[in-house]
Parts: C-alpha cells; structure tokens; sequence
C-alpha cells in the first residue's frame, strides 16, 4: 500500500472510475485523464520553482544569489580533497617516511549535492548560449 498522497488518490480515483464506467474503453479513458491532472499539477509546481530560481539568482543580495555559488565551491573542494589532495597526500607522505591517513568524507551526502550544482552549471551554461540570459 502506497503511503504518499499522490498514489492514494490515484488509487482511490482508479476505483471510483472502475465502478462509474463498466465500459473498460471508457474506465481507461477516465484514467488517463486522472494521470494527465495529476502531472499537470506535478509539472506546474517545477515551472513555479523555476521560476523562484531566477529570482533568487538575479537577487543583487550576496545571501540571496550567493547560496549556491558558495554551496558549489564547498563542494567541489569536498571533491578535490577526497579525490586528488587526500590521495596525493597520503602518497608523498609516505614516501617521505610519515604515512599519514586523511579522513574520508561522507560522500552520500555530498556527491547528490554536487551533482545537482552540476547541473545548475550546466542549465546556466546552456541558456548563457542560447541568449537567454543576461
């Protein structure tokens, strides 16, 4: 059993239209027009979000327009610690004769994070070359 509202009412609609409709053409018709408003809803709720982005990101405040900025450098000094500091750290210290173990981060957190500011990047480069932005 489905525990998100969505499902629930998709399920519940799905039964009252079994029972209106006996006609199994017009039941998947009703169904069909069921999941259309519900990702309609889903789509207009993304479009809104969208759209407080560009606010957010236009916003000539540093603690508005600079979150992500900041969050994308911590990020990816996170990545580099893990992924080229620490390694090369630990490989010429122990070559020096002082082994010396760095601390590995928490990259279940941190890699959803920095793949989503990625693709903030990449959305910003592609509407810098289609004109789109300022």
């Amino acid at each position: 059993m489905a525990l998100d509202p969505v499902t629930v009412m998709l399920d519940i609609g799905g039964k009252v239209i079994d029972r209106l409709w006996p006609d199994p053409a017009q039941a998947a018709q009703a169904k069909l027009e069921l999941i259309k408003l519900q990702q309609s809803g889903d789509l207009a709720q993304i479009a809104g979000q969208l759209e407080i982005n560009k606010v957010e990101a236009a916003s000539s405040n540093p603690f508005t327009s600079g979150w992500r900025p900041f969050v994308g450098w911590t990020c990816g000094a996170g990545f580099a610690v893990q992924f080229v500091v620490g390694p090369l750290g630990e490989w010429v210290s122990a070559l020096a004769g002082h082994p010396v173990k760095f601390p590995q981060l928490d990259l279940g957190t941190m890699m959803p994070l920095l793949f989503g500011m990625l693709g903030l990047g990449a959305y910003r480069t592609a509407e810098k070359i289609q004109g789109v932005a300022r």
